[in-house]
């Protein structure tokens, strides 16, 4: 949707509106060249995504106050509302890329509500969509392993990079299949959610552990980091683990 809003109407069409839907603002001038060069880019934009985003246009020129009110000192100038205030902006033309890119973060993508519903049917949809996207891959990966699916869970993480979970979940499945480290039990409290139980087996794990302490490693940062960086446990296990393995 595209629409025309002056000073009387921002308040209403733009800050209201933006509590329910974001709102993209194009401050733009009758006599500004750049800006009828950037306004087919953003129409085309927001009518792509109509329903999910709304582009209010602001001639700047008759709507003294309100670009004053929010700084606009060069044109084009481009800013998205998000429950009444600027979430994100920029000035000039952009390439139509970055336009894009632009909408991208503020409209969630269908990957992004499939993540959301959480069940597997999304999440398989969701990571068909986008085989990277570790909250969807480590999930469902994780359903997969409970049921025994290892194999493929493990194909289905090969696909995350950068991912602490991810990379410690595929290691566990490969230590499960190690047939010269036993580390149930550790596994065990994993799954009941006695991550410090589990992290203190780990760390006992590595002394005898040769050839798979990467992957002892990995399972406990994997752990870790589902924690935060900043949690008690998390800082000592680190300092803990760094001892052991150095």
């Amino acid at each position: 949707m595209v629409i025309d809003v002056t000073e009387e109407t921002f308040e209403q069409e733009v800050i209201n509106r933006s509590r329910s839907i974001p709102v993209v603002v194009d401050f733009w001038a009758e006599w500004c060249a750049p800006c009828r060069q950037l306004g087919p880019v953003l129409e085309k934009g927001a009518n792509a995504r109509e329903g999910q985003v709304v582009l209010a246009k602001l001639d700047t020129d008759a709507s003294p106050r309100i670009s004053a009110a929010f700084g606009i000192q060069g044109i084009p100038a481009v800013k998205a509302f998000k429950d009444g205030r600027v979430v994100d902006e920029f000035v000039g033309v952009q390439p139509p890329a970055q336009v894009e890119r632009f909408f991208d973060a503020l409209v969630p993508s269908e990957a992004d509500g499939l993540v959301a519903e959480g069940d597997e049917a999304s999440l398989r949809r969701a990571v068909e969509l986008e085989p990277s996207r570790a909250d969807a891959a480590v999930p469902l990966a994780g359903l997969m392993h409970r049921r025994g699916e290892s194999e493929e869970a493990q194909a289905l993480l090969s696909n995350v990079s950068g991912s602490f979970t991810a990379d410690g979940l595929a290691a566990r499945m490969r230590l499960e299949q190690a047939e010269d480290l036993d580390l149930a039990d550790a596994f065990k409290a994993l799954d009941e959610g006695d991550t410090e139980g589990a992290v203190d087996l780990l760390i006992g794990a590595l002394a005898s552990a040769d050839g798979h302490k990467d992957d002892v490693r990995r399972v406990i940062v994997g752990a870790l980091d589902a924690l935060g960086v900043d949690h008690p446990l998390a800082r000592d296990a680190r300092r803990r683990l760094a001892a052991a393995l150095y």
